[in-house]
């Protein structure tokens, strides 16, 4: 659902012939100018996400990635990039339940009776005891938390200074082990981008006329 909503943020539809050539920009099907033009792209301008709080923080923690990454130089001046980095961000938070229960219980029972009876047609004699206890104790624990889950979401599409888009992906994030889900997500971005560009060099390798 968030997936979908984020696309229809960017203006992207399933049914778009360049939205569809862009989301599958790394596969087999990539247009062979395309590809050249995404290994080529060295600088990249980034555009605004958004005037929201989330959407500046999600810009600022691609940025970064990018600027890490060691392939690509961010940079400022629109008219200097090979090309431009766009995309629409949303983020979410939700309260989820937990209870649990545990109870234990103890009873004991006891019980006893005798008696004797003896005597004659004048006499009767005799002799009765009896007795009877009961207890039980029972304990009941129970605990309820609450947890809160983020949800952030990233959709991102990256135009060639022509104009030409070469390529796009949406990422989705619940958070990881040690960073919050709008920095995984931003994380993911950058890890596909690199992915998908180590596959199309493999590819050129492997197809480039020996020499």
């Amino acid at each position: 659902m968030c997936q979908r909503i984020v696309m229809a943020l960017l203006g992207l539809s399933l049914l778009h012939p360049v939205a569809s050539a862009a989301q599958t920009a790394t596969g087999p099907s990539i247009q062979p100018e395309l590809a050249q033009k995404l290994l080529k792209v060295k600088r990249i301008y980034i555009e605004s996400f958004g005037d929201d709080q989330v959407s500046k923080v999600l810009y600022a923690m691609v940025s970064n990635s990018l600027a890490k990454s060691g392939r690509f130089i961010v940079t400022e001046n629109k008219d200097k990039a090979d090309a431009i980095l766009k995309g629409a961000a949303i983020e979410k938070s939700s309260q989820e339940l937990h209870s649990s229960s545990d109870s234990t219980a103890v009873g004991a029972v006891a019980g006893g009776h005798s008696g004797q009876i003896s005597g004659n047609r004048n006499s009767v004699q005799g002799s009765s005891s009896g007795g009877f206890a009961g207890r039980s104790a029972a304990i009941a624990d129970s605990v309820t938390s609450t947890e809160t889950i983020d949800h952030a979401a990233l959709a991102v599409r990256l135009v060639h200074s022509d104009g030409d888009l070469i390529w796009a992906t949406t990422q989705e994030s619940l958070g990881a082990k040690y960073k919050g889900a709008s920095a995984d997500v931003a994380d993911k971005i950058v890890k596909q981008l690199l992915h998908d560009l180590e596959k199309l060099d493999k590819r050129d390798e492997t197809t480039a006329p020996k020499q």
